[in-house]
């Protein structure tokens, strides 16, 4: 289901890049066009094979199946990271409009086209532009979906001439309840910090791109940094009470082999990395930097805060994992 989620956003953003370079196909290369075209069709072909494909254990051609498996996920692996440049560049070129004159901007533009005139590239037209601001939009959707089906592929590859013991493992259905067990209560605090935090970015992004005045950004910023501060204590505590819990838990931990479970505890550790990176480059920014006001101070607690939650949130959701079904 989240597959194709992901999927039908990519092919939107298809759609709106294919509107987007036929606005100007005359000073742009064919393979502009063609591109995400052939995307979109590796979209539907992929997301149709393991719609039907994803439980299967193949035990015939296993070499062949190994090969096209890892063929298909390096291909996948390689999208993402087009997807990623592309947007990169497309910030980039956006702040680096904002910070020059339109002349020189203009002349760099020029001096990166194959075509003598960069009139026949503008997008003026307002169809165009809707198209440009749709589908830069829409890139995250198509990155998620890039590693979506790596994930999904990787474990076909790892399943492939697996044999499993369907008696050593107890099915356990989970039954949701919606009143009981306090499902409710958490299903509403979820909704509620989410539209929480939606509207602290929106009231944000609008005060720091749309005001001038320092004072207003600083608001913005505190805001911004005392919200986040609260959801990532809050995040912890219930993380660390989690994992308290799980020590009366009398079920016992499953130690078998199982390359789903390894490959979520792989993805989980190695998104932590990137976070980690990030915050402690901001907390030696803000150590070195100085003077020290009161935005520092939130931002070094914001980021000492974001380790402490990943790591207790990790440790959390790994104990899970391993555990064995009521």
């Amino acid at each position: 289901g989240g597959l194709i989620l992901f999927a039908i956003f990519s092919l939107v953003m298809d759609v709106f890049k294919i509107g987007y370079y036929s606005s100007f196909y005359s000073c742009l290369s064919a393979i502009k066009i063609i591109y995400p075209i052939v995307q979109a069709i590796f979209v539907i072909v992929q997301t149709y094979f393991l719609w039907l494909s994803a439980k299967d254990c193949i035990h015939v051609h296993l070499n062949v199946t190994r090969c096209g498996l890892m063929l298909t996920l390096t291909t996948n692996l390689a999208v993402w990271m087009s997807a990623v440049t592309d947007e990169s560049v497309h910030k980039a070129h956006s702040k680096l409009k904002k910070n020059m004159t339109e002349e020189i901007f203009r002349w760099l533009l020029k001096v990166g086209m194959r075509s003598t005139s960069v009139e026949e590239c503008n997008c003026n037209s307002q169809i165009c532009q809707i198209f440009k601001n749709g589908y830069f939009w829409l890139y995250p959707f198509n990155i998620e979906y890039s590693l979506f089906a790596s994930a999904m592929v990787y474990v076909m590859w790892k399943n492939v001439g697996r044999f499993i013991d369907h008696h050593s493992h107890h099915i356990q259905r989970l039954k949701f309840r919606l009143f009981r067990r306090t499902f409710f209560v958490g299903i509403m605090l979820g909704l509620v910090l989410l539209v929480s935090g939606l509207g602290v970015l929106i009231l944000y992004e609008v005060q720091v791109n749309s005001s001038t005045e320092s004072s207003k950004k600083s608001q913005a910023l505190t805001m911004y940094y005392i919200f986040n501060i609260v959801c990532l204590s809050l995040m912890s505590l219930v993380c660390i009470g989690g994992s308290v819990i799980y020590r009366f838990d009398k079920r016992d931990m499953d130690r078998h082999k199982n390359p789903t479970r390894t490959l979520d505890v792989a993805l989980l550790m190695g998104a932590a990395l990137g976070q980690y990176a990030i915050s402690y480059y901001s907390i030696v920014a803000i150590v070195a930097s100085t003077p020290r006001d009161t935005i520092s101070a939130l931002n070094l607690t914001y980021a000492l805060l974001m380790i402490a939650q990943h790591t207790f949130q990790n440790v959390f959701i790994i104990e899970g994992l391993h555990r064995q079904p009521p």
